[in-house]
C-alpha cells in the first residue's frame, strides 16, 4: 500500500529553524514560561519541584476537569489528553478507520486527516470550502461526499489555511447528514478562540451523539511548544482512543500538564492577548497584500494568523516559495500543500517588528512578478 507524505509539515520541519524570518507559521508569536506564569499568578518554584517521571497516562485529573469545563455536558470522563492535537488527531482516526472505509473530508484543510486516512486504507471524498461563495460549502456536495455507508466525516472549524468560520446553516447541513447516514464527525477546533472579531466559534460538541472535538493549546493560546491537546468523545470512544495512546506516547509531559492546567485557570486573558496580536498585525499583511494591485485575491479570515491569498502568475507555487526562501531567506506555505496551486498561505502572527520587517523584506519577490 503506498505511503502518503505529510508535504507540509516535512516542509516546515526542514526549513522553519533555519530561516531568517518564518511567514509559514499558523499560530501567534508564542508565550514564554515566565511569560505565562506572569499572566497566572505562577510559582515557578512550584514549577522546577515537578519531578519528571510519568504522568497519568490520559492527563492529570485537574486538566481533565478543566478541559471537560470548556464543554457542555462534558466530564472528565470524556476527554483524553494527548501530545499535540496531532497525536488526538492520529489516535482518533486509527480508532474510528479501517481498510475499505469511506471518509469524507471539508477541503481544503490541514493535510494530516487525509493522509492518515489515505494511509490507513480508506477512501476519501471531499466537499469543498468555495473561494466564489466566501468559504462556505455548497449543502448538495455536502451530501454527495457524505454519502451512505461513510464512516467518518471530518471539518477543520475555524478552518486552516482559509481562516474561515463556516455559517450555521453549513455546519447544520454537515451534522445533519452525518447523523442521516450514521457516520462519526470529527471537529478539529484548533483555531477556536483565534478569532479576530472576539466572537468564539460554537463547538460541535454535543450536536451529535457520534461526535469527537480535537483541540489543543498550539495556536489560540500561543502555547504549541507544551505539546498538549485533547479528544473529547463519548466514554467509548475514550476507551478505544486511550488503548490507542497506549501504543503512542503514554502519557503528557509533567511539566506540560501541569503548565496547561494553569493556562486555563487564565483562559479569558490568554485569548485577549491573542486576539491582540492578530487585530494589530492583520492591517500589516492587508495593506502589504494592497499595494500589488490585482496580483493577490484573498479574503479576509475570520479567525487565526493565517491568510489564503491567490497569486495571479504562472509560476508555481512550489517554485515561488522555494524561490523566496533562497533569495529572502523568508519561509511561506505553498498552496500545493492545500492541494489548491496558486495560492500562498501567508502567517502574521509574529512578533510586531518582526513581521513588518519581514514583509518589508518580501516585497522585492512579488514587486519582480508585477513587472
Amino acid at each position: 500500500m503506498p505511503f502518503y507524505p505529510f508535504e507540509l509539515e516535512r516542509w516546515q520541519s526542514v526549513h522553519e529553524h533555519r530561516v531568517r524570518c518564518n511567514l509559514s507559521e499558523s499560530g501567534v508569536h508564542p508565550l514564554s514560561i515566565a511569560e505565562l506564569l506572569e499572566i497566572a499568578g505562577g510559582d515557578l518554584d512550584e514549577l522546577a519541584a515537578i519531578r519528571m517521571g510519568y504522568s497519568q497516562g490520559d492527563g492529570s485529573d485537574e486538566l481533565r476537569t478543566a478541559i471537560a469545563a470548556l464543554y457542555p455536558g462534558a466530564t472528565e470522563a470524556n476527554v483524553t489528553v494527548t501530545t499535540g492535537s496531532s497525536e488526538a488527531n492520529f489516535i482518533s482516526v486509527w480508532s474510528l478507520v479501517e481498510p475499505g472505509d469511506h471518509v469524507a473530508i471539508m477541503t481544503p484543510t490541514y493535510m494530516q486527516i487525509p493522509g492518515l486516512a489515505k494511509n490507513f486504507g480508506a477512501t476519501v471524498s471531499e466537499f469543498g470550502l468555495r473561494a466564489d461563495r466566501n468559504w462556505e460549502p455548497d449543502v448538495d456536495e455536502i451530501r454527495e461526499a457524505i454519502r451512505p455507508g461513510t464512516r467518518l466525516v471530518v471539518v477543520t472549524n475555524p478552518n486552516n489555511p482559509t481562516g474561515h468560520v463556516i455559517s450555521e446553516s453549513a455546519r447544520n447541513a454537515i451534522v445533519a447528514r452525518a447523523d442521516e447516514v450514521g457516520a462519526w464527525l470529527l471537529a478539529d477546533e484548533i483555531y477556536q478562540g483565534a478569532e479576530r472579531h472576539g466572537q468564539t466559534t460554537p463547538s460541535v460538541w454535543g450536536s451529535y451523539d457520534r461526535t469527537v472535538v480535537v483541540n489543543g493549546f498550539s495556536k489560540a493560546y500561543g502555547l504549541p511548544g507544551l505539546r498538549i491537546g485533547w479528544a473529547m468523545g463519548p466514554p467509548e470512544f475514550k476507551q478505544e482512543v486511550v488503548q490507542r495512546h497506549d501504543y503512542t506516547v503514554i502519557c503528557p509531559v509533567p511539566a506540560s500538564d501541569y503548565l496547561a492546567t494553569l493556562a486555563l485557570s487564565v483562559r479569558p486573558k490568554i485569548l485577549e492577548r491573542t486576539r491582540t496580536i492578530l487585530a494589530e498585525n492583520y492591517p500589516i499583511l492587508d495593506a502589504w497584500l494592497e499595494q500589488f494591485g490585482r496580483l493577490f485575491e484573498w479574503q479576509a479570515p475570520d479567525c487565526g494568523a493565517i491568510c489564503f491569498a491567490r497569486y495571479n502568475h504562472p509560476i508555481s507555487a512550489p517554485d515561488l516559495v522555494e524561490r523566496v526562501r533562497q533569495r529572502q531567506d523568508i519561509l511561506l506555505v505553498p498552496g500545493e500543500h492545500f492541494q489548491r496551486p496558486n495560492y500562498i498561505r501567508f502567517g502574521f502572527g509574529n512578533e510586531h517588528t518582526e513581521l513588518k520587517q519581514g514583509l518589508e523584506d518580501l516585497k522585492p519577490a512579488f514587486a519582480e512578478l508585477v513587472d
